[in-house]
């Protein structure tokens, strides 16, 4: 009876003791998850609170220069242009109109994500294959231009999401389609419609004929690999050039047209 009494406090004793080393290395390893969980929420209000701030000041203020200006600059070497800034109003509507058409036609009913579009380039993707669509908003595509630098990771585009949603919370639409027109990439060291105008055509933004604004904008989807008068063979460029060509060269064309006839 005794024996068994000390064999039987001899295992638990030694159950006792695996059970604290076991507990001991659950609390090491919860306390080391904590100190990481409070790190993660630490950086991300860091995060939040430094774009709140620039976002507040970009909402009266223009930026001289972005990041992905400096990227284009230091690292790829190309002579990057100080962005002519257009304001809001004396942007032609067409140009407005056409770039909501071809890159996001819900810009000004989402909140900075459209979900619709993500689930429908899902499905194109899928089906042909490789990446043919994107699903970035105009706020998103601005959140990169002004914030980010062109690296393709999961973690440069959940902080995409994070700045165009808080984008839409501190700026009106009108600002962000501003912003977007005045500093989106449209070649190598050309940002913005104004300049691209010059640099492709030879002439203002108020002087190009709609054939020419569909080819600038067009290339909107890869403006490094492509320009307006070299599409390289690209179906995704040559489809977005003939559907605003089609949407608006050819609709003006036939309303010229009608207008014509019907005032004869």
């Amino acid at each position: 009876m005794v024996q068994d009494l000390k064999m039987m406090y001899g295992r638990l004793k030694r159950w006792s003791n695996s059970t604290d080393y076991y507990l001991e290395n659950v609390n090491v390893k919860w306390t080391f998850t904590k100190k990481i969980i409070k790190a993660v929420v630490a950086l991300h209000i860091a995060f939040i609170l430094g774009m709140g701030a620039l976002l507040v000041y970009y909402s009266d203020h223009n930026p001289r220069i972005t990041p992905l200006m400096l990227y284009r600059l230091h690292v790829d070497g190309y002579n990057v242009k100080p962005v002519k800034f257009i304001p809001f109003k004396k942007i032609p509507d067409d140009i407005k109109k056409m770039v909501i058409s071809i890159e996001d036609y819900k810009f000004y009913t989402h909140n900075g994500v459209d979900i619709e579009a993500v689930k429908r380039a899902i499905v194109i993707n899928h089906k042909v294959g490789y990446r043919m669509y994107g699903a970035s908003t105009i706020t998103q595509q601005l959140s990169r231009t002004l914030f980010l630098l062109p690296f393709k990771s999961i973690i440069r585009k959940y902080a995409e999401l994070l700045i165009a949603l808080e984008m839409e919370m501190i700026l009106d639409k009108d600002r962000i389609l501003k912003l977007y027109l005045n500093y989106c990439e449209l070649g190598k060291g050309v940002f913005g419609i104004k300049n691209a105008s010059y640099y492709y055509f030879g002439k203002s933004i108020y002087q190009l004929s709609t054939d020419e604004k569909s080819r600038m904008l067009a290339i909107l989807a890869n403006p490094i690999l492509f320009s307006p008068y070299d599409f390289k063979n690209s179906k995704l460029i040559t489809n977005r050039y003939y559907i605003l060509k089609f949407r608006y060269y050819t609709y003006n064309k036939y309303r010229n047209m009608l207008q014509y006839a019907y005032h004869n």
